[in-house]
């Protein structure tokens, strides 16, 4: 009886270990996917004109100091030290707001980039889960990463990602689809 049950217990290990070993997995280069997408470009496009208008401000701002650091060296002279203080104190709230502008625009330009950045990263995303499903893969691996230290060749899904996503396939794609 014990025998029957240690049998068993080794089937049942054994068809296991064959199920995970027969588990499909792939791969895709998840950066090179969403730099070929449109709607990446269209929010690269977007956010460099944030930027634009930001840097914009920036050098409003630097303008102003310049020239009334300018005016500075040219009358303080000729100011009272009370007026003098006065200035030198305007310039240098002028600065600290320069710099605490230009944290915030860090800030800010951090946001939107990831602000219009999400759905395209949702869009590919998707795609990939459908067509993962589509062709019964368990796991997707991005090599973009760099984290896949170690995995046993398996199928690159990019091509049929693009497909389902309409982008044109380069005319040099060695890639070849998944076998379903």
């Amino acid at each position: 009886m014990k025998n029957v049950v240690k049998l068993a217990i080794v089937g049942v290990v054994m068809f296991f270990a064959s199920t995970v070993n027969a588990q499909k997995t792939a791969h895709i280069d998840l950066d090179s996917l969403i730099s070929l997408m449109p709607e990446s470009k269209t929010a690269q496009n977007a956010v460099q004109e944030y930027a634009k208008q930001l840097e914009e401000q920036v050098k409003m701002m630097q303008a102003e100091f310049e020239s009334k650091y300018t005016e500075y060296e040219a009358k303080k002279a000729d100011w009272a030290p009370v007026i003098r203080q006065a200035k030198e104190k305007e310039l240098q709230d002028l600065q600290q707001r320069i710099q605490d502008f230009q944290q915030q625009a860090q800030a800010d330009y951090q946001r939107k980039t990831a602000e219009l950045s999400k759905p395209v990263y949702d869009k590919a995303k998707k795609a990939i889960d459908q067509v993962a499903k589509d062709s019964g893969y368990k796991y997707v691996l991005d090599t973009s990463t760099g984290l896949v230290l170690y995995n046993e060749p398996a199928d690159d899904i990019l091509v049929p990602v693009m497909k389902k996503l309409g982008i044109p396939l380069p005319a040099a794609t060695t890639n070849t689809p998944p076998k379903k």
